[in-house]
């Protein structure tokens, strides 16, 4: 299984999306200025949350799924519906900048700077309806079956592009699957028809032909170095992470191993509460739960906290939801900048939360320290051994 991602889009975009097999993110009016830049005349405020955009869009890989979300649309779309199944192209989401020469931009009536091609999986004429898929909960047993994921979307309102866990996919999926009686669409060109409200075959073959320009939030992240954003950070990692684009960063969390399911900002209650990046590595016979919590600061004894939450949340929640026939092990991880006095009182007493950590949490694997610094241009990561 791989990662699925839920793109939101209107009854005017979804026919493009669906002509041109792309998916995408807008950033409203802005300029993306700081793309394999160091500076940029943006507000801090204003890039972080386009690095977060950037962040989510990053994390989509090569046969990844993606839904699409139709908005409720006053007298065109009455109720909010789940369109599918489509799958990732390649592992390069890119940019289209925000100007003239964006592809499609008057067609699409907003601007949509951050990219990714599509291919047909398995195409259904009808949606399902986020009451049906949401609210309707007959055949619910237990309140962990629930797409909880998609829940905490809609209670908070934000994120063009959410990524969903392997069991809210498996589930969206046979729901599109029994509402369309299992019948796929032929052929591998689609557009909508608002009328009918659903997907429907074309006979017109659209090009994609924009611009293609690839992602590289490092420069700034360098910039910005010794005191980068959190988002920065995150971008980063998203985006390189099995690639073999960063060996310290693949040695440091997947320990050779391939992961089946990636996450960023993943909800994790009604609250704000939100697992930096989440990451699910499988091997015969078992499977092991990754959260991590990221600081681009030196750590402290109360990152502790957040990372227990994430714990309780996923043996809770998430593991109910995997595989009985498969073990499943919690990895907690927490990154950080690199404290170079390990002889300070600050880190005895950072260790000694984690050691606190350890004892008192022995469902799940003991805590992973990793720090990172920055070397000639190069940010490395390394693994803390804190029990010397």
């Amino acid at each position: 299984m791989s990662t699925t991602h839920v793109f939101i889009v209107d009854i005017n975009t979804f026919k493009y999306h669906l002509e041109y097999l792309f998916a995408g993110t807008g950033a409203k009016d802005n300029f993306v200025d700081f793309n394999n830049n160091t500076q940029t005349s943006l507000h801090p405020i204003t890039e972080n949350n386009l690095v977060s955009m950037i962040a989510d869009l990053c994390r989509v890989r090569k046969d990844d799924f993606v839904i699409f979300y139709l908005q409720k649309e006053k007298n065109k779309v009455w109720e909010g519906k789940f369109y599918g199944i489509f799958q990732i192209k390649d592992d390069f989401p890119f940019l289209d900048n925000n100007d003239d020469d964006q592809f499609l931009k008057n067609e699409l009536e907003k601007s949509l700077t951050f990219r990714t091609l599509i291919q047909p999986y398995e195409v259904y004429a009808e949606g399902v309806s986020e009451w049906e898929a949401l609210d309707e909960i007959k055949d619910i047993q237990s309140p962990f079956k629930m797409l909880w994921s998609l829940i905490y979307r809609k209670l908070k309102g934000n994120r063009g592009n959410t990524m969903i866990t392997i069991y809210e996919s498996e589930r969206l999926f046979e729901l599109l699957r029994d509402k369309n009686n299992r019948q796929t669409l032929s052929g591998n060109k689609y557009t909508f028809d608002i009328q009918s409200q659903k997907i429907i075959a074309s006979d017109t073959i659209y090009n994609y032909t924009g611009r293609k320009t690839r992602l590289d939030i490092l420069p700034r992240l360098i910039n910005k170095y010794p005191k980068p954003p959190e988002t920065h950070l995150q971008a980063y990692i998203v985006q390189n992470i099995g690639k073999n684009t960063n060996p310290s960063l693949d040695s440091c969390l997947l320990n050779n191993l391939g992961f089946e399911w990636m996450g960023n900002e993943v909800s994790c209650g009604v609250g704000m509460q939100k697992i930096d990046i989440m990451l699910s590595l499988n091997i015969p016979n078992n499977r092991i739960i990754v959260p991590i919590e990221l600081k681009a600061v030196e750590a402290t004894e109360d990152n502790i906290i957040q990372v227990k939450r994430y714990v309780n949340w996923l043996e809770q929640y998430y593991i109910p939801n995997i595989n009985i026939n498969i073990t499943s092990d919690i990895q907690p991880v927490l990154i950080s900048k690199t404290i170079s006095d390990k002889n300070s009182a600050k880190y005895r007493d950072i260790v000694e939360s984690f050691k606190i950590f350890n004892q008192t949490n022995n469902r799940c694997l003991p805590l992973k320290y990793i720090e990172y610094h920055l070397d000639n241009s190069n940010l490395l990561f390394e693994a803390i051994n804190y029990d010397l």
